[in-house]
């Protein structure tokens, strides 16, 4: 049953926003902070609620802190915790905390089932095709193929406002089974996509890009149509 809106608690820290719109039209769902090390896109989240992003179409769904205990470290994972982004679907009877809420997203996406799930990442390395290991900032990243049409729109959009030498964005094709986003599209076929700012930047430039990738994101799916 999908979420009535206003702020719901996924557990006793972790809000979860819920807008609708008059207008009928999709759902998007945007969580943030699954990694603590990760703020860019926490910051730019709150930001965006405190400026009253709101959905003209469709229902908009906002997590700016996934995992707050490794936040409040600002770690990728919370001292003797697991990483989060990697105990998808979750298990509800499991001792670790991260399992537990893994499987309360898990109900929640399996209720709402938003065309659009995007979390947001930030990446201590910028992207280059040519590395020989993985490397994902100024990425959207997705797991499955053809690349949906949506991030070829955004990153577009992108380019066209970050045009400093490094902030050129590319779309990155790099499947992980165990990924959040990745178990969250096998279960329920929804666009899933990973934004990856470069940590080279200063923090208020990754959040200002963080803020743009959602607010062209909301645009391209059709929750917002301004």
């Amino acid at each position: 049953m999908a979420l009535a809106p206003g702020i719901h608690f996924l557990a006793p820290t972790i809000p979860l926003y819920v807008f609708e719109a008059d207008q009928p039209g999709p759902s998007a769902l945007i969580q943030a902070g699954i990694h603590g090390d990760e703020v860019a896109g926490v910051h730019a989240l709150q930001e965006l609620l405190e400026a009253e992003l709101r959905p003209t179409h469709g229902r908009l769904l906002i997590c700016p802190i996934m995992n707050p205990r490794a936040y409040r470290e600002r770690q990728r994972a919370a001292t003797g915790g697991l990483d989060l982004n990697r105990c998808f679907p979750g298990d509800a009877a499991a001792d670790a905390w991260e399992l537990r809420l893994a499987r309360t997203f898990m109900d929640l996406v399996e209720d709402e089932r938003p065309a659009l799930m995007a979390t947001l990442h930030e990446s201590h390395k910028r992207y280059d095709k040519a590395a020989d290991h993985p490397t994902f900032g100024q990425t959207l990243v997705y797991g499955v193929e053809p690349m949906p049409p949506i991030i070829a729109r955004t990153i577009a959009r992108l380019n066209q406002r970050f045009q400093l030498p490094d902030e050129r964005w590319d779309p990155q094709y790099f499947p992980v089974a165990t990924s959040s986003t990745e178990v969250i599209v096998d279960a329920i076929g929804c666009v899933g996509i990973c934004v990856e700012t470069w940590m080279a930047f200063e923090e208020r430039r990754r959040i200002a890009m963080q803020k743009a990738v959602v607010e062209y994101l909301l645009d391209e799916i059709g929750v917002r149509r301004i």
